[in-house]
């Protein structure tokens, strides 16, 4: 019987040979460290408005939404939400979900019927990779951004229902789609395009509206746009938008949707004074950007290999998946977290920092923070061993 826990100890030990450990490393509320690898890109997880929109809701309904959303988790404050992202993403309709990963899997079920060709950019994040998975519908990854593959995979399937599935923001390097020439081979091949705007929304587009609203797709009745409240909102959860008819098919026949327990009264409360305050933030748009420029600049002055993203994500290449948590533990050592990403996790093998930047953050630590990152370089000085390690 206790074999299986020696196959997973064995599988532990090959884990750990290739840098690949994960460890769990709780915070205490209110530290000191400036933080580079959360995604609370406006800073509005602790704005007072937030945070008293949620603590008046958590006084009137309690901890828990106590059910689903089709029992008896639905409450005011779930549909007065839902209805400020439809009208700020310019979309039909919106339905919350508990998680963006949750929202996905939804979504990308919910658009498959009987011999659809699911279309998935190989940088796709694992929420959408596993939604298609999961659907069961035949797969195509293309290479990333890669429009002239799409437009093939669509071709050699005439007659077929197609979705092209793809982020609008990269969450490994912060690129930026090519929504608008997806688009455009999407329609002409008859075929549905899901964006997961998770990256994008609070932070590109008009009043913050997204990727595809930037692309001047919002509301266009062949785009389904998925996204996450746990990041530019500074809350949990997330949502499927588009068409009225989609969203309704999602409430009869999705699964994530019907079985799940509804987000807690009190994170909609201040998820949706966050809305607020994203869409009058260009402001903290600006800010945000401002950073990310600087960033590029001082650790590519530096000699290290950094993106020039379209979003808040910046992400460093480390020489490999050892140096790279090295890297973050160093810096971590230092009162600095950043994201280490190694693979599996990333789409090509290669293993990075990446670095989730926040305008909440005071600017001077922020500033101190690239500094930090710079001098535990593993390409400027040797890296020492490390056995703790980060996502």
């Amino acid at each position: 019987m206790a074999d299986w826990l020696a196959a997973l100890d064995r599988r532990a030990e090959l884990r750990a040979k290739a840098g690949l450990t994960r460890t769990l490393r709780p915070r205490a509320a209110g530290d000191s460290v400036v933080d580079l690898a959360g995604n609370d890109y406006l800073g509005l997880a602790t704005h007072p408005e937030v945070t008293a929109a949620a603590a008046r809701a958590l006084s009137a309904y309690g901890l828990g939404a106590t059910g689903s959303r089709l029992v008896r988790g639905s409450t005011d404050l779930h549909h007065a939400l839902e209805d400020a992202l439809a009208g700020w993403l310019g979309v039909d309709r919106a339905l919350v979900f508990s998680s963006g990963y949750l929202a996905n899997l939804a979504a990308v079920r919910g658009l498959v019927q009987p011999r659809t060709l699911l279309v998935s950019d190989a940088h796709n994040h694992a929420s959408l990779i596993d939604g298609c998975r999961i659907s069961g519908a035949q797969t195509v990854v293309t290479p990333h951004a890669d429009v002239d593959a799409v437009a093939a995979a669509l071709a050699a399937a005439p007659g077929r229902p197609a979705v092209v599935v793809t982020e609008s923001v990269f969450s490994v390097d912060g690129d930026l789609a090519p929504l608008a020439r997806l688009h455009a081979v999407a329609r002409r091949h008859g075929a549905l395009l899901l964006v997961d705007d998770a990256h994008g929304l609070g932070v590109t587009g008009p009043a913050g509206a997204g990727g595809v609203a930037a692309a001047g797709l919002a509301g266009e009745p062949d785009v389904v746009v998925t996204a996450t409240l746990s990041k530019a909102l500074g809350g949990a959860g997330g949502v499927v938008a588009g068409p009225a008819e989609f969203v309704r098919h999602l409430v009869e026949t999705g699964r994530t949707f019907i079985f799940d327990t509804a987000p807690p009264p009190a994170v909609a409360a201040g998820v949706l004074a966050a809305v607020r305050l994203a869409r009058a933030g260009d402001d903290l748009r600006a800010e945000l950007a401002a950073r990310v420029a600087l960033a590029v600049d001082r650790l590519g002055a530096a000699g290290l290999a950094v993106s020039a993203p379209d979003g808040a994500v910046v992400s460093v290449t480390a020489p490999g998946p050892e140096a790279a948590t090295a890297w973050a533990a160093d810096c971590r050592d230092r009162g600095v977290a950043v994201g280490c990403f190694r693979p599996p996790s990333t789409p090509d093998s290669r293993s990075r920092l990446r670095l989730t930047v926040s305008a909440g953050v005071p600017r001077a630590d922020f500033i101190r923070a690239l500094d930090v990152i710079v001098e535990c370089a593993p390409v400027l000085r040797a890296p020492q061993s490390r056995t703790e390690v980060g996502s």
